[in-house]
């Protein structure tokens, strides 16, 4: 009964209460669609995704004077993800249903629309990866584009001749793009987790991060090899063969998948799931079943079953919705859920003192890996799921990654088990727990993990303190001479040379460091903070709107609002956090750490300055303009990460962008800038050195 895996259910929509709950789920829908097209990640799983998004739609539909134009409904990608070259054609993404009734009236609805019967319906698998267009001109591979929002993507083609299926030339000189997905094998994730292992010690989370960051990784001292599968061709004007177009608009699409792996690139047609071409909704869902079964036994990751019209009339019949085709759908597969056991729940302690409970479980193995540790959300969570310790659980991974625990598997129990107990105190510093809200939260806050606090702070893309490791600061805490990092700035050389392993070198060098990171710009300082909600991303954002610590301090959550990405859910968590660390920033005022933002003019709570809306005092050199810098920098900006680079386009009012588009209006290109400069060189795009670039904008650096 252990092993046996629970019925997957079509997932319901989320019910909203009301507008504040709306405007709550639209924000959460747009943070988590930002993310799970962005790195790969996601704080929901795809079932509480689309089952937020349904809910949200139909909130909208009972009440559509209150839709928000921030709502993910009707746009591709939730409208999480936008780019720099324009599509050819846009690229959408798919409607959805979850078992056969949906599968049904879906078939129906589009019949109906046509006015006759499908007599042949394309079925593949859905691949668990990132879509992109591919460009030939002339049978040559030219460039590789992401799919971003649908009209416009990333150019990321400083991936080619790493992508297995994609070859270099076609077997015909025809200009033509296909589109399909990029994502990695079993084999290629565990190489490039091998890889990755052996460079700094980490692995990557999953198959579909490491390849969404593979693909736009550019100066990686190591190489990770990705796969493409085709799932479609269109003309890619101006074409070479007169009758190539004519061809892909109205063949089949089954016909044109044959021509593209007569090209040469790859498709899934020599794998278990290879597109079928079905005659009845009966033999489509068949199909769907066979598909479903060989998940598992795969290389690589799918998470569902794509059904078309296939025949090319029928799809321009049907036409396309704002988002997605009306001709095609996604048959979506449910999490891989198993059942097992709950042994116990430990209570962890995060950097913000924030008390999350985690279950640990009898090892099961799910898609592939043992699980032996899930996700339990918080306490309030336990109690409404029913959880005891002891229980039958099914356990599942939610987007086929994170493990959660679902629910108990209540005619499992024979009665010993029991109850979880919930802290009383703080697990790791015996202090009283605020259990206020949901997520529980050690009164001391910061100061319970003081030393994950000072670590994070210290870090490269915070303060950049080099050489101040984590055994340093534990040191530094155990003799009382801090508490937080704000005391990093009034330690002294004799207080330093009491420490155990620490010279009068290593002593200075430290002390130095610290006084490099007084003047850090505000948005590295407010980064430092660890506000919740906040990141490198957005601390620049709100320091680039107020341009000084008092201004954000004196923002309220209206205020907020006006940063992009703050809504409404998250505008006052921020208040509510900048009041909780008052005590901590007029320390590190005092410390005399720097609370501006360079180029910025200091602005009211308002974000405003003398009436008019913050920004550099001056036109900056680089206002409005989007920047690409590639190569290694020499000269003046040797010494900066490639992030400290986007900070310095930022701060000079660029927009720091990865590809070279027709809309670049600047490339700094280092020491074997390679084929973004050449691509540069091809649109007239203005090209400057590093010395140049150091020169245009040394007043912001």
């Amino acid at each position: 009964m252990n092993d046996a895996p629970a019925t997957p259910v079509a997932p319901a929509l989320t019910v909203l209460a009301d507008e504040a709950a709306y405007a709550a789920a639209v924000q959460l829908a747009v943070d988590a669609a930002a993310t799970y097209y962005g790195d790969g990640t996601s704080p929901l799983d795809d079932d509480a995704y689309d089952r937020l998004v349904r809910g949200i739609e139909a909130y909208e539909a009972g009440h559509p004077d209150q839709v928000l134009p921030g709502s993910p409904t009707g746009k591709v990608a939730g409208g999480a993800v936008t780019g720099d070259v324009p599509h050819t054609v846009p690229m959408l993404s798919l409607d959805n249903v979850f078992d056969p009734a949906g599968l049904e009236r879906w078939a129906a609805g589009l019949e109906r629309r046509l006015g006759r019967e499908v007599t042949a319906w394309s079925v593949e698998p859905k691949l668990d990866g990132l879509a992109i267009s591919v460009r030939y001109r002339r049978g040559r591979l030219v460039q590789l584009v992401t799919r971003g929002d649908g009209a416009a993507g990333e150019d990321v083609s400083h991936a080619i001749g790493t992508v297995v299926g994609l070859p270099g030339t076609l077997t015909e000189p025809v200009t033509v793009e296909i589109r399909g997905e990029v994502m990695m094998t079993a084999a290629q994730f565990a190489d490039a987790c091998a890889k990755r292992q052996a460079h700094d010690g980490t692995t990557f989370a999953n198959p579909r991060s490491a390849a969404a960051g593979t693909l736009r990784a550019q100066d990686r001292p190591y190489a990770c090899e990705l796969t493409f599968f085709g799932y479609g061709a269109l003309p890619l004007p101006p074409g070479d063969a007169s009758d190539l177009a004519d061809r892909l608009r109205t063949l089949p699409h089954s016909r044109i998948m044959d021509q593209v792996a007569a090209w040469g690139v790859q498709t899934t047609a020599a794998t278990p799931v290879a597109g079928v071409v079905a005659a009845t909704v009966p033999e489509v869902q068949a199909r769907i079943t066979e598909i479903a079964e060989a998940r598992a036994t795969l290389p690589f990751g799918i998470d569902g079953i794509v059904v078309k019209a296939d025949l090319a009339d029928d799809q321009a019949r049907a036409g396309f919705g704002s988002r997605a085709p009306r001709w095609a759908i996604a048959y979506k597969l449910p999490a891989v859920e198993k059942i097992t056991k709950l042994i116990a729940v430990e209570w962890n302690v995060g950097r913000t003192g924030i008390i999350a409970p985690r279950a640990e479980l009898k090892p099961v193995e799910i898609d592939g890996s043992v699980i032996t540790y899930a996700t339990l959300h918080n306490a309030a969570d336990i109690t409404r799921r029913g959880l005891m310790l002891g229980d039958h659980v099914t356990v599942y991974k939610a987007g086929d990654i994170i493990p959660r625990v679902e629910a108990p598997v209540v005619h499992l129990r024979t009665g010993d088990e029991q109850p979880i107990a919930f802290p009383e105190v703080c697990p790791n510093c015996g202090a009283a727990i605020d259990t206020g809200q949901e997520r529980w939260r050690c009164v001391r806050g910061r100061a319970c993990r003081a030393l994950a606090s000072i670590t994070y702070a210290a870090g490269r893309d915070q303060l950049d303190i080099e050489t101040l490791a984590t055994s340093r600061i534990q040191q530094l805490l155990d003799a009382g001479f801090i508490t937080d990092f704000a005391d990093l700035f009034t330690v002294t050389r004799e207080q330093l040379l009491t420490l155990e392993r620490m010279g009068a070198t290593s002593a200075d060098k430290l002390l130095a460091a610290v006084e490099a990171a007084r003047s850090r710009s505000l948005s590295r300082v407010f980064c430092a903070l660890g506000v919740r909600g906040t990141g490198r991303s957005m601390s620049r954002r709100i320091a680039r709107r107020f341009g000084t610590m008092e201004a954000i301090l004196a923002a309220t959550a209206e205020d907020l609002r006006a940063v992009d990405g703050i809504g409404p859910e998250k505008a006052p968590v921020v208040v509510e956090e900048l009041a909780e660390l008052r005590p901590l920033i007029d320390k590190l005022v005092a410390a005399g750490v720097n609370m501006t933002e360079p180029g910025v003019v200091p602005a009211t709570a308002s974000g405003t300055a003398d009436g008019a809306a913050a920004g550099p005092v001056a036109e900056p050199p680089l206002a409005g303009m989007s920047v690409v810098a590639t190569g290694t920098m020499t000269g003046p900006l040797a010494e900066l990460s490639r992030n400290q680079v986007n900070e310095l386009i930022e701060r000079a009012g660029g927009k720091a962008s990865s590809s070279v588009s027709a809309r670049t209006g600047l490339l700094v290109a280092g020491e074997k800038a390679g084929s973004k400069r050449a691509k540069a060189d091809d649109l007239g795009v203005r090209i400057v050195t590093c010395e140049e670039f150091a020169a245009l904008v040394a007043d912001f650096r």
